[in-house]
């Protein structure tokens, strides 16, 4: 078992690494899983989790870490599937570059993400945490098997810790460590990839380093950040940095579906008597409970599921698997600890979908519909037309007036594009200054100089509206307005 829960008078003192200490778990919601009484971090041993739940969880990780590893080097239209350059204010999702100018489809990306959060939570709880957040899934499926490869399972590793240091312990510490901090080197190079790109990781790591100072700085404080989180925080990631668990009981009903036990079938809790059959246990009192506090040892978060739902559960079936197990062993159903809603257990009700339930997915479904529609609307390049500061309108030998204007224009599409532009509302022509046809390359931004005349018989007054059209190979693009400033009339 990875940590002890008995009731002693009072907690031994001991080192914050060596065996579990006990602690009153009467007034459970009074402490944390990972601390005793007096503030010493409670460092814990988790069993080895085995199981079909973590056998379905282990695949579904497994997808999930291909995914991660392999995203900064898939392409789509030669643009990376996803990048979220911060620095260059340039991003990247499923092919198609977004520029800061798209602030819009942002704001509602966020909107659907964190409405989708909502609706998730509220049916399904923490399973986002257990089963899909990075943290947890490098955390359980990586590290810690690692962790049971080198140094063995729970009572094995716990063992180790309180044992005196030998060539035998330096050499599985340090074995851990070493290949923990390589791991953690190629996560943290993998984050960088999805910031800065695969090509520009590349030079930074093939590349004389003394060129890249800023990239290696990242790579190296990457590498430190998630070896801390990987070798020490841990658990702790979760329950004290990560604010999720601490608002998702706002979100949590009676109808949510989590990871629960059964107490209606479960208490009394009781040692098991081989001599004293089922009907015996429950004619004493007794329920399925066998107190053999096996989803207490396999649980990564230290906490005991038979308390209730808890903050510090994430969801990760490994208490559901060791229960089944047990239930198995005696003779009972399984499904005394399981995916239930409060209502379920209570009441015997299936689990359903509740007006909150469809009022989020209904925002949700408006806030998607609303992101597709300015993605596939977007254009294809962003333009800013300004009058040239400081300048007058000029009068030509043949009576025409001029305005110069400035132009910003960022193409947004993975080839370069030959721009011109074309008055649509008034008659008139349009020069773009530089020799050759303008050309902005590919996501990329270009500026040049506009100078638009006009004849002084279309001037509305001193201040005339322009509606002009970007066109590249004569497909319009985009359509901006400007005013032109002519003689008062």
């Amino acid at each position: 078992m990875s940590v002890s829960m008995s009731e002693p008078s009072k907690p031994p003192a001991q080192d914050t690494r060596g065996v579990a200490q006990d602690i009153n778990w009467d007034d459970f919601r009074d402490h944390l899983a990972t601390a005793d009484q007096y503030g010493n971090r409670r460092w814990l041993y988790p069993k080895k989790p085995s199981g079909q739940w973590h056998y379905r969880r282990a695949w579904f990780a497994a997808a999930l870490i291909t995914i991660m590893f392999a995203g900064p080097w898939i392409r789509i239209h030669g643009n990376p599937l996803l990048m979220i350059n911060i620095l260059e204010r340039r991003f990247s999702i499923l092919g198609q570059i977004f520029w800061p100018q798209d602030t819009v489809i942002f704001a509602v990306a966020m909107l659907v993400f964190i409405t989708g959060i909502i609706i998730f939570t509220t049916a399904f709880g923490r399973l986002w945490c257990g089963w899909a957040c990075p943290q947890t899934v490098m955390m359980e499926m990586v590290f810690r098997k690692i962790e049971y490869v080198i140094e063995g399972d729970a009572h094995e590793q716990r063992a180790l810790d309180a044992a005196p240091w030998s060539a035998r312990k330096v050499l599985q510490k340090s074995l851990k460590q070493a290949v923990f901090l390589g791991l953690s080197f190629i996560v943290g190079n993998t984050l960088l990839a999805y910031i800065i790109g695969s090509e520009k990781l590349l030079a930074i790591q093939f590349d004389d380093p003394r060129n890249h100072l800023v990239g290696l700085t990242f790579m190296v404080l990457f590498t430190l950040l998630f070896y801390a989180i990987f070798a020490r925080f841990r658990e702790q990631a979760c329950t004290f940095i990560c604010p999720y668990g601490r608002f998702q009981s706002a979100m949590l009903d009676e109808n949510s579906m989590v990871v629960a036990y059964d107490h209606e079938r479960g208490e009394k809790r009781a040692s098991l008597n081989r001599e004293q059959s089922h009907e015996h246990r429950a004619a004493a009192g007794l329920g399925d409970c066998v107190a053999c506090r096996q989803c207490v040892a396999v649980c990564p978060t230290g906490i005991d599921i038979r308390n209730g739902t808890q903050m510090e559960c994430v969801n990760c079936t490994a208490c559901i698997d060791a229960c089944d197990t047990i239930m198995d062993k005696v003779g009972r159903p399984r499904g005394l600890v399981r995916f239930a809603s409060l209502n379920n257990i209570e009441r015997g009700e299936h689990q359903r979908f509740t007006p909150r339930m469809k009022l989020y997915a209904g925002i949700l479904a408006a806030l998607i519909a609303l992101f597709l529609f300015l993605v596939f609307t977007r254009a294809e390049v962003g333009i800013t037309l300004l009058r040239a500061p400081g300048a007058l309108f000029q009068q030509t030998a043949g009576g025409k007036i001029q305005n110069l204007y400035t132009m910003k224009l960022i193409n947004k599409t993975s080839r370069d594009l030959p721009v011109e532009l074309k008055l649509d509302n008034v008659r008139g022509t349009v020069r773009l200054m530089g020799a050759g046809p303008f050309i902005v390359p590919k996501e990329n931004l270009a500026q040049t100089s506009v100078l638009i005349e006009l004849d002084p018989a279309v001037l509305t007054g001193n201040s005339t509206k322009l509606k002009l059209g970007v066109y590249a190979n004569d497909k319009l693009l985009e359509t901006v307005t400007t005013g032109f400033v002519g003689p008062r009339k």
